[in-house]
């Protein structure tokens, strides 16, 4: 995987160290999650809170774990002071409770905004045209900071289909990153899942999150 990543990195004339892989390792036991990270990985996302709790104690305190699932307001409280990101913001009510919590525990949170890049019914996100004044509106917040953007890109067999997202998600962050007076928005793009991380690496994607090609093909050659 490391070298398809370098690959695709050289395709489009980046550093390979712009682009942070990270381990999906939903419904994984912590026997798999060793072993990847016995390989090098240390940043894990986890779709639920529930599970990310119950392995967050099993594993080793180094690993970055990254909440990548629709996040309830109601769980907020317990996991703020245990990941290094929260991919799915999409909503002020989200990150109000977000920063409630944070500033209780005495923590900064980093997040990232999701956008519905699709427009898709059965996925959450703000919509495209919604994302910059969310992003504003949650800049004035205590203890949590807006660093980039999210998206989950529709499933399909060529991944090619998706570079016209990767691509629209690239431009709105560009243009919210001009547009930001102060610079905690740093431009991270959470993009790219097994199927098509490749393509979302060409358009600028500096997270990929990767799941069966890491532990669905048991592949720690990364």
């Amino acid at each position: 995987m490391e070298e398809n990543i370098e690959a695709a990195c050289k395709r489009a004339s980046r550093d390979p160290s712009e682009v942070t892989l990270i381990a999906v390792s939903k419904t994984k036991p912590v026997e798999l999650i060793m072993e990847a990270y016995d390989a090098g990985i240390r940043d894990f996302g986890e779709n639920k809170v529930q599970e990310l709790l119950e392995k967050y104690d099993r594993c080793p305190q180094d690993i970055r774990w990254h909440l990548i699932g629709h996040l309830q307001t109601n769980k907020v409280k317990y996991i703020v002071d245990k990941v290094a990101m929260i991919h799915s913001v999409d909503s002020l009510k989200l990150a109000e409770e977000i920063s409630r919590q944070a500033v209780k525990k005495n923590v900064s949170v980093d997040i990232l905004v999701e956008v519905n890049i699709a427009d898709e019914t059965t996925k959450y996100g703000i919509s495209y045209e919604e994302c910059q004044d969310l992003v504003v509106a949650i800049i004035g917040l205590p203890n949590i900071t807006v660093r980039g953007l999210m998206c989950i890109a529709p499933y399909t067999e060529n991944s090619e289909e998706n570079r016209k997202y990767f691509e629209k998600l690239c431009k709105l962050n560009v243009d919210i990153k001009q547009k930001m007076s102060n610079n905690t928005f740093t431009g991270v793009l959470s993009m790219g899942m097994t199927g098509d991380y490749e393509v979302a690496i060409e358009e600028g994607a500096t997270y990929v999150r990767v799941g069966t090609g890491i532990f669905g093909e048991r592949n720690y050659n990364i």
